[in-house]
């Protein structure tokens, strides 16, 4: 079994907190937060955005121009 990356643990994390589990997220330079080292591997590892398969594009999120 493969193990989760740097940014899908943070993001389980703020589900958690965000549902009231009494976690706070650790502040930058405190042990067991991650590096800068940290995240730039996982930056290089990161999966990109993937296209649909008949040329359509990427949504973003946000507003939509008019």
């Amino acid at each position: 079994m493969a193990k989760t990356g740097l940014y899908a643990n943070i993001h389980k994390k703020r589900a958690r907190i965000a549902a009231g589990s009494g976690e706070k997220m650790r502040k930058p330079g405190t042990k067991g937060a991650p590096t800068a080292k940290q995240f730039a591997q996982a930056a290089k590892t990161a999966k990109k955005p993937t296209r649909m398969k008949y040329g359509g594009a990427v949504k973003k999120k946000g507003k939509m121009k008019k």
